[in-house]
């Protein structure tokens, strides 16, 4: 083919330096595949057993599922999945104990009565099986190797794991990472265990996962989520390795909760705990957003649940599946920038090494592909598109190759080399997560995201000795990414960063105390009420009432998200502990050698490491790379730095389950900008404009603009305009009144005018506002739409009385003219 075509242009940009994950074909047998023969064709769920109950036939998809469908391995792109397979087996090989006299199948994963052991030694024969399974490999169909590990499955059970065993140790472990691994492995190695070895692997599944349900360690528990949907796919793997159609229908009821009346389905809304909320939130551990990690792995999950199922006698067929299919647009793909996946949404897995964010968007790219695979036409045209356009835009940075599997590389390969698929462009839009406390804005040159937390919504949660350095994850940090640094927080960013001056963060200085190590899970709700925002159209605004954990400390704070820019406020700062309070403005990660010009009011300032200074007098910062900043109320007690920070992973990172002890020191550059208002602050203020991806010449524009302006800054009301857009923006901490627009409640509210008329956005951001009374600052003679709600009094300064009881901090709104 020239290299001018169409395909062999999108083959380049999926090698891209790496490669990328491949699809599955549900016709072609794993004979096919293990012989290496041609490249798989893209299937769709039809393509399953015509006969529902022809175990074999199914037991073949799931190979095919599990493995990747037939490649040749001399084809290039799938060279770094087969490379990458190929070195995670090859020492497990080597270190093997394949003695007549063993007592365990590694040394250092002994004695294989310990959960831990046997779950790791689990996992490490299923990447050994898919090894076996994997043509291009050294271990690729040798005899040798499916035998020792059809062997160590049995050493294994009769050892730790089995239906007689005692349950000590993490739940996990018993009731999903080991049946897990276990059934997986069974799969792709079906043909060389014996019928009496496998009755017995099922028969310590039937005991430690019976259902996808019950928690077998704490029957009072109902599964959620990920670990429901994890569980499905045992089932699923159950049934068909034992060719028993109970099992199969089983895992199609527990994925809808027919056992519970559909109280935990997979395929509903949730208004509390874990689940999908209407608005696009997705929370798991009862309050923590969880987007990625648990919110991919359900995804994942459900989608291999759902086509492992299909064609079955358990096929999938519960009409509220749709939630599942429109999550991916609502819950999903606001979070992923170009092939990233986005911190903000991640939990305590920030601190894993091994799952960065190009990690989880590459992953999340995989679920997404396989999920397609049995959804419907429309859904998987949408999907395809935007596939191909995070995977085309980040392969400069991230290939998505380089850390996917041959299964997401054939079914990606599919997408980009066909041309009936547009890649769909940057997202540009602005999302306000109520459910969740997030605000993601995307426009075409830079996303912004902003964590926030509260009586509903962790602030953060540490564990299993992981994220332990996470305190103000939830205070207000807000998360910068720009096309042009795609590194800045997989680039060591996690164990370098000072966890004390996350980018829009408020805190007390005093010296923190590592927890998690020590108690286990621990997760902060803090006092406040207010956190959340209303949102119109492409604007928004955001506030939270930060009630300091261990500390005196309060703030009110609000953000304002524009067109090309974000307002931060801050007022009523108060601290009566005798500790330094401050808001940190900017704290970005410059690699291990940048030194980005920085200017100040346009005179550069030094790039060299150990730079400081007090910038009371600036009115206008600008970095080169990221953007400016604006002081529209003087930046009394601004602060800047240069400095070389060093951390390990094994600093916030120590978990016995991901690995832990990565002890290789980092060095990072960073640029910091902050505000300190002193010791024990009363009534302290910040105001500041981010100006994303700004150069230095429209940032010094900005500063002598009047645009924007900042309304009010107290602990009655914050508020902005921006006459560009007709906007004015307002959070109300209580009745009040900023340029012309008054409010008799607690509530953020948005109006602008424009040609189409005056559109009015409002939201209960602390969910404690029955009725708010809104007077408008715009004339308006009549309600053209809106929500039922809301109801108008016309006149010069026409009013909108907005019922918010029972909205859940959702926005309501409206257009006059």
């Amino acid at each position: 083919m020239p290299a001018t075509t169409p395909s062999s242009l999108n083959r380049r940009l999926l090698l891209g330096g790496a490669l990328g994950l491949a699809g599955v074909g549900a016709g072609v047998g794993l004979g096919a595949y293990l012989s290496g023969a041609a490249e798989t064709p893209r299937i769709t769920a039809a393509d399953g057993p015509a006969n529902p109950l022809d175990f074999d036939a199914l037991r073949t998809r799931a190979a095919e599922l599990l493995v990747g469908g037939a490649i040749d391995p001399a084809d290039p792109e799938y060279a770094p999945a087969i490379s990458r397979i190929e070195s995670e087996a090859a020492p497990l090989w080597e270190t093997m104990d394949r003695s007549d006299s063993r007592t365990a199948v590694w040394p250092d994963l002994a004695p294989v009565s310990s959960a831990s052991n046997f779950n790791n030694s689990f996992r490490q024969l299923y990447r050994l099986a898919i090894a076996w399974a994997t043509p291009g490999t050294s271990q690729h169909g040798s005899d040798e190797v499916a035998d020792a590990v059809v062997s160590g499955l049995g050493l294994l059970y009769d050892g730790g794991y089995n239906e007689h065993a005692e349950q000590v140790d993490n739940w996990y472990w018993w009731e999903i990472g080991s049946p897990a691994a276990l059934l997986r492995t069974c799969t792709i190695l079906y043909d060389r265990i014996p019928a009496e070895r496998l009755a017995d692997f099922l028969a310590a599944v039937d005991r430690w996962c019976p259902d996808a349900d019950m928690r077998v360690v704490n029957p009072n528990t109902h599964e959620t989520g990920a670990n429901r949907a994890d569980k499905a796919v045992i089932l699923a793997l159950r049934g068909i390795l034992g060719r028993d159609e109970d099992k199969l229908r089983q895992a199609r009821d527990d994925l809808s909760g027919k056992v519970d009346d559909g109280r935990h389905s997979l395929f509903q809304y949730v208004t509390e705990g874990d689940g999908f909320y209407r608005d696009g939130s997705l929370i798991q551990h009862d309050d923590v957003p969880y987007a990625a990690a648990y919110g991919t792995t359900l995804l994942s999950s459900t989608g291999l649940a759902v086509s492992l199922l299909a064609g079955s006698a358990g096929e999938v067929v519960d009409e509220d599946v749709p939630v599942l299919y429109d999550a991916v647009e609502r819950s999903y793909a606001p979070f992923v920038e170009d092939g990233l996946f986005m911190d903000c949404v991640y939990g305590r897995g920030i601190s894993r090494p091994e799952q960065r964010d190009f990690h989880n968007g590459a992953g999340f790219i995989t679920a997404l592909t396989q999920l397609a695979v049995g959804a419907p036409a429309e859904y998987r045209a949408r999907w395809d598109a935007l596939v191909k356009g995070w995977v085309e835009r980040s392969q400069e940075s991230f290939p998505y190759a380089a850390t996917a599997g041959i299964a997401g590389i054939s079914r990606v390969k599919a997408i980009l080399d066909d041309p009936a698929v547009a890649a769909a462009p940057r997202a540009d839009a602005t999302h306000v997560f109520a459910d969740m406390d997030r605000v993601v804005v995307r426009r075409p040159g830079w996303s912004w995201a902003l964590s926030m937390s509260s009586n509903r919504v962790a602030a953060y949660e540490m564990g299993n000795w992981e994220n332990l350095r996470g305190w103000y994850l939830g205070d207000g940090a807000h998360y910068l990414y720009l096309p042009g640094d795609p590194r800045q927080y997989n680039d060591e960013f996690w164990p370098t960063v000072n966890p004390y001056r996350l980018p829009g963060t408020t805190v007390d200085t005093r010296e923190r105390e590592v927890i998690a190590a020590e108690e286990g899970m621990v997760k902060l709700l803090p006092e406040n009420d207010v956190a959340g925002g209303a949102v119109l159209d492409r604007f928004a605004a955001a506030a939270m009432d930060l009630v300091a954990d261990g500390s005196s400390l309060r703030a009110k704070k609000s953000w304002f998200v524009l067109e090309d820019a974000v307002i931060a406020l801050g007022a009523d700062i108060t601290a009566s502990d005798g500790r330094t309070v401050e808001t940190t403005v900017e704290h970005r990660n410059l690699g291990a050698d940048g030194a980005p010009r920085l200017a100040v009011n346009g005179d550069e300032q030094s790039a060299d490491p150990g730079w400081s200074a007090s910038l009371d007098d600036a009115r206008w910062i600008h970095l080169e790379g990221v953007g400016g900043y604006l002081f529209p109320q003087g930046a009394t007690g601004l602060r800047g730095l240069r400095e070389t920070r060093e951390g390990a992973w094994n600093d916030i990172e120590q978990g016995p389950t991901t690995g832990g002890g990565d002890t290789e020191v980092h060095a990072r550059r960073y640029a910091t900008l902050w505000f300190d208002h002193g010791v024990s602050p009363a009534g302290a203020a910040y105001a500041y404009v981010l100006l994303p991806g700004a150069d230095e010449t429209a940032t010094a524009t900005a500063a002598g603009s009047d645009r924007l302006r900042v309304l009010a800054n107290t602990a009655t009301v914050q508020a902005v305009q921006d006459s560009g857009a007709g906007l004015v923006a307002a959070h109300f901490w209580e009745a009040g009144e900023a340029g012309g627009l008054a409010c008799d409640a607690p509530a953020t509210v948005l109006v602008r005018q424009s040609d189409d008329g005056l559109q009015v956005a409002v939201a209960d951001s602390g969910r404690t506002t029955g009725t708010a009374v809104i007077e408008l600052p715009f004339p308006a003679s009549e309600l053209a739409e809106g929500d039922d709600t809301v109801a108008f009094e016309p006149g010069d300064r026409p009013r909108l009385t907005v019922q918010l009881a029972d909205t859940g901090g959702q926005t309501q709104t409206a257009v006059l003219r």
